[in-house]
């Protein structure tokens, strides 16, 4: 209830500041609007670059070592299935004994 009330107070103030110094508000907010798109502008510059570096960077990643990983990866099923096979004779000389 307390926060209520205290909220109603500064919204009432508020307004009655904004009336009072119309003038002011005006200046500041002339003011702070331009900074505000500057600080705005700089940040979606930022990002948008940060953006392009990283699409820049996932084609190089892609195109020089997915093809690495593809091969490593048809050396390693190969050497499995060889591995598996030895183990397969291994146990069938195992039998025989």
């Amino acid at each position: 209830m307390k926060i209520l009330i205290g909220g109603l107070v500064a919204a009432i103030l508020g307004i009655v500041g904004i009336v009072v110094f119309w003038k002011d508000f005006l200046t500041i907010l002339a003011g702070g609007v331009p900074l505000l798109l500057l600080l705005f502008g700089a940040l979606a510059v930022y990002l948008g670059f940060e953006e392009v570096r990283d699409r820049f960077m996932e084609k190089t990643y892609e195109s020089s070592q997915t093809e690495d990983y593809k091969a490593e990866i048809e050396r390693l099923k190969t050497e499995i299935e060889e591995l598996k096979k030895a183990k397969a004779e291994k146990e069938e000389e195992k039998k025989e004994e």
